[in-house]
């Protein structure tokens, strides 16, 4: 079975420092349907908590304040700087049960909007999703595009957002007046498609594994 870990900031929430030092996390659009279609996996962390000697400890806290019950395995909680593939290396490790040895890397998914962090998780040969929209595609191992969309006339963004907000299709920012750059899969092309908004797929996004 696999095992999924994810990024905090930015992937599965955004996060505010209050004024005695604590973090608040508001989980992002469409993460809680992820984390709840994947309820029957074991899933874990791997997020930088910032610095300081309490920053785990104030993480941990938030994220089960944001999150209650969705990480309920301390040991795949890993805090500390994804600037290596060591620490996805220890998030392989970690999978190891009394009962059973850990499972291979490429069981393993990390979810992350960095490019550089879900290489270095590739390297340590996890595949990876830059969004938790494609978590499944990982776990599949199909790959996710980067494309442009263009915008029909009498269409806007609205309208591009909510088609793509029910398939596997994230527009991101940067849209010129006509195109909106997006990052989606052969599935969610299919689903814009057939709502009148055709992806041109592009290069595909880094996804480790066979």
């Amino acid at each position: 079975m696999p095992v999924l870990f994810f990024d905090i900031g930015a992937t599965l929430a955004d996060v505010a420092v209050e004024a005695d030092g604590s973090l608040t996390l508001r989980p992002r659009p469409r993460v809680p349907a992820v984390l709840d279609a994947f309820r029957e996996l074991r899933t874990g962390i791997v997020s930088n908590p910032g610095p300081g000697e309490d920053a785990a400890a104030r993480a941990a806290a938030a994220l089960h304040e944001a999150f209650p019950g969705r990480f309920p395995d301390g040991r795949l909680v890993l805090w500390g700087a994804k600037n290596s593939p060591d620490i996805f290396e220890r998030a392989v490790a970690a999978t190891a049960r009394e009962d059973s040895p850990a499972v291979a890397a490429d069981a393993c998914v990390f979810v992350g909007e960095d490019d550089r962090e879900r290489a270095f998780a590739g390297q340590a040969g996890l595949r990876t999703a830059p969004h938790p929209v494609f978590t499944l595609a990982a776990v599949q191992g199909r790959p996710v595009f980067r494309a442009r969309i263009p915008l029909p006339d009498g269409r806007g963004l609205p309208d591009l957002e909510a088609v793509a907000a029910t398939t596997e299709a994230v527009p991101l920012p940067g849209a010129d007046a006509r195109a909106v750059p997006a990052l989606v899969t052969e599935l969610g092309a299919d689903v814009l498609l057939r709502a009148g908004f055709t992806a041109d797929l592009r290069e595909p996004v880094h996804l480790a594994g066979p």
